[in-house]
Order: structure tokens, then C-alpha cells, then sequence
């Protein structure tokens, strides 16, 4: 499905377009590892953001042999200083992550203020849903091996050897605490699911109106119909105030954050630059501006929104950061959580072959006031925990109680008598990579 829509390539830029060789496209996956490395080198020094750092001007065609692959080459012309997203992906990796194919128990791990492991989140297709594990439960050991010392530790290694591989039929024998505090064992197999990208839509019956409330957690190819869905039913609802939650979004396909501000933003911004994409002083042709506007939604759903109150944290990057910075100089954006990932630049795809994807930054991304460049992250407005003991549409749940708030008085509370604000690791099953934004044509 995924093959029929263009990798943004440009027109003048067609000599790699098929595979990766200049000269004549290699089929499926007999593209050698030398071949590949040849073809990256090549885009990184035409349409890399960064192509006139040391990292990529040192390499030339006459030492780019001392590197036997693309991944090597990547990982030496990489950009390092601003640069932690460019990637190298398998071919079949990408093209499944992106459709929401999924291999795994569905779930991301964290601590708790008590320093306590807990389901931080869990897809509605995991096995481990099925037999009632929601976020918020205690993972007491795995296979017998406590986890929260080791994510007390960062101990990564020993984290990923408790689960053990990425296999359909990989059991695990977890030991968990409900929410009613017994214990309970259950003996998991990981399986092969699609994933849910909107965890939660609900509406919120507050004191100045009803809010939409959607837990987004990436933008792949599974989510314009999701999206469709959960405002489908917002509109049918009367919702006039909105809570964004992208704690966990990492980001995914531009065309879907289009969407998704569309939707927020209404038809009176059809016409309105959402974000701008800008590239390298070699490939200014390039340049391009996504409207609001897009055809691929039923516009009879549109919420025109005043003001949006987004839930962010460190895991929140890319493509939900765009929605934000795009968002911003046409409605009240405000934040709770925890400081963005800063991510504010993006990339095309080349797949070469049908063994690799090549991910490089090709381009910064700013709105329609020339805003971005938040390499720091998007602070928010309102700094509170994630509080992953209580499920995401507990209105106790930290960052929700502030956004509640927020709604009903026009400000957040003062700080004074809260906890202290924590931040802990949270584990999941996806690739490092789908930390990113991926622009592709529709």
C-alpha cells in the first residue's frame, strides 16, 4: 500500500529515484552493500541540511571506501552536534513500522514517583490488553528479574534481556500488581498486531463547556482513519475546548500532522500556511509550504478551535511538534508536561533497492511567522509530572488535572503544595528511528 504513494524526490532529482544507483535501478534486494553506501554519499552532499559540516565535506570519493555500508557512512557524515535522527532503516522494517505492523507486547514501561515499574501505555491489540492490563498496573518482574532496578540503573541491556527478542511466540512470565492491589501472573506471548496510533477520544463534561480529549500516540498511515473516526466524533459531541495528548508521540508522517492541525484549526485557516519546509542552498527548489488545507478529510468535521492545551514530554518530538509551532500563531496554544524532544527539522526518503531506506535531515521546518529552530525543545507552560499510576482519562492523572484546570479558569495552579516534579525513562518496543518526521507526497 505504502509503495503507491511518492517519496518526495523532486523532479530534478530523478537519478536515484527507482533504486539507489544513478545510472539504472537494481531490483528487489540484490543492491550491494558497497552500492548503497556509493548512492548515500551522493544525497548526503546534495540534499543533507548539514552538507557543509566537516563531518560530510571530509568524506570524499576518494576515502569513502574506508566505510563498507551505508550505515557506517551515515554514522561518520551525520551532523552530530544538532544531528541525532538521520537513520538507515531495512527496507521491510520501515515499511511495516510505518503501517502499524507491530511485533511485541504492545506496551511502554516507566517509573513511577516511587520509583515502582508501570505500564506507562498499552495498544488496544496487544495480548496483554486482552487479558486486562491497562496503564497505571505494577510490573513487579519479568521472568522472575525485577525491572524497576534496572530502569532505576539504565541498565538498557539487562532491561531488553529480561524481555527478550522481538519474536512472534516469545513468552514472558509477567508479574504484575492490579490496581486493587493483588498480585496476578500472566504468561504473554509477543505477537505480530496493528497498532492503535489514537489511544483514547473522549469527551470531558467541564464547568465551561465539553472538551474533546484525544491521546495521539504516532502519525502513520493507520491514523487519518482513526483520526477521521475520533473527530467524526468530536463534532457530534459539540466540543468546543480541546486536549491534545502527545506525551508519547514521537512523531511519524507530516501529511498526518496536517491532518490533525486541520482538524483543530478549522476551514477559516484553509488558505493559511501551516508550516514551511526549508532546504539546503543547493536544493532551494526544494522548498515547499503545507496549508491547513487538505482534501483527504471529511471537512464537516472540523472543530475551528480558539485554543488548544497540548500534554507534552521529552517522548513528544517531530511531527508533534510541528502541530504545535504550526498551530501557534493562529490559536492559543498552552502546554503541561514536561519540555519537547526539539526536533525541529525533518527528511525525505530514498529507498534503495528493496533492502534499505535512507532517512537523512533534509530540511528545517518553521511556521507561518518563521517560527522554529527549537533544538531545546518546546518548554511547557505548565511543568507537571507524568503520572502513569493513573490511566489517561483519570481527570486526577497530573498533567490532565492541569489541563482540566486550565480550561475551566483560563490558568494553571501555582505550584504551590504539589509534589515535585519527576521524569523518568520509558521504555518501549519501537525502533530508536520512529523519533522522526517523514515527509511523503499523498
Amino acid at each position: 500500500m505504502i509503495m503507491k504513494k511518492l517519496i518526495i524526490f523532486l523532479v530534478f532529482m530523478m537519478l536515484i529515484a527507482g533504486s539507489c544507483k544513478k545510472t539504472e535501478p537494481i531490483a528487489d534486494t540484490t543492491v550491494t552493500a558497497v552500492e548503497a553506501r556509493d548512492s548515500l554519499f551522493y544525497i548526503m552532499k546534495q540534499w543533507y541540511y548539514w552538507y557543509n559540516m566537516p563531518s560530510v565535506t571530509s568524506i570524499t570519493t576518494d576515502n569513502k571506501n574506508n566505510y563498507p555500508d551505508p550505515y557506517t557512512l551515515l554514522e561518520a557524515m551525520r551532523y552530530q552536534t544538532l544531528d541525532k535522527w538521520s537513520f538507515v532503516a531495512d527496507y521491510d522494517e520501515f515499511l511495516a513500522e510505518m503501517n502499524g505492523t507491530f511485533v511485541g507486547h504492545g506496551i511502554r514501561v516507566g517509573l513511577d514517583t516511587d520509583s515502582l515499574a508501570r505500564i506507562a501505555m498499552i495498544y488496544n491489540n496487544s495480548p496483554l490488553y486482552t487479558s486486562g492490563v491497562r496503564r497505571g498496573w505494577i510490573i513487579k518482574t519479568v521472568g522472575g528479574v525485577a525491572l524497576a532496578p534496572l530502569i532505576i540503573a539504565k541498565n538498557t541491556t539487562a532491561y531488553n534481556n529480561a524481555w527478550g527478542p522481538s519474536t512472534v511466540g516469545y513468552s514472558n512470565t509477567i508479574l504484575f500488581r492490579r490496581p486493587d492491589g493483588k498480585d496476578t501472573t500472566i504468561t504473554s506471548s509477543k505477537s505480530s498486531f496493528t497498532i492503535n496510533s489514537v489511544l483514547v477520544y473522549d469527551t470531558l463534561h467541564l464547568k465551561t463547556g465539553i472538551a474533546g480529549h484525544l491521546v495521539f500516540e504516532s502519525f502513520i498511515d493507520p491514523s487519518e482513519a482513526e483520526l477521521a473516526t475520533a473527530f467524526a466524533y468530536f463534532k457530534a459531541q459539540n466540543v468546543t475546548k480541546f486536549i491534545l495528548d502527545l506525551r508519547y508521540n514521537s512523531g511519524g508522517y507530516l501529511y498526518i500532522a496536517q491532518e490533525l492541525a486541520f482538524y483543530l484549526a478549522g476551514s477559516g485557516l484553509a488558505s493559511t500556511t501551516f508550516v514551511k519546509l526549508s532546504y539546503n542552498d543547493k536544493m532551494q527548489a526544494a522548498n515547499s509550504t503545507y496549508t491547513f488545507y487538505t482534501d483527504r478529510i471529511n471537512s464537516s468535521n472540523l472543530l475551528s478551535l480558539p485554543e488548544v492545551v497540548v500534554i507534552t514530554s521529552r517522548l513528544t518530538a517531530s511531527a508533534s511538534e510541528a502541530v504545535m509551532n504550526g498551530l501557534k500563531p493562529h490559536l492559543i496554544i498552552k502546554s503541561v508536561g514536561d519540555t519537547t524532544d526539539g526536533k525541529p527539522v525533518g527528511m525525505n526518503g530514498w529507498p534503495c533497492g528493496q533492502k534499505y531506506f535512507f532517512w537523512p535531515i533534509t530540511f528545517k521546518l518553521v511556521n507561518s511567522a518563521d517560527q522554529g529552530d527549537y533544538f531545546s525543545g518546546i518548554a511547557p507552560d505548565k511543568i507537571a509530572t507524568d503520572d502513569i499510576t493513573r490511566d489517561f482519562s483519570d481527570k486526577n492523572e497530573k498533567c490532565l488535572k492541569e489541563a482540566i484546570l486550565y480550561l475551566e479558569t483560563g490558568a494553571f495552579s501555582s505550584g504551590k503544595g504539589e509534589e515535585k516534579f519527576s521524569r523518568s525513562v520509558k521504555y518501549g518496543e519501537k525502533p530508536a528511528w520512529m523519533n522522526n518526521m517523514f515527509v511523503i507526497e499523498k
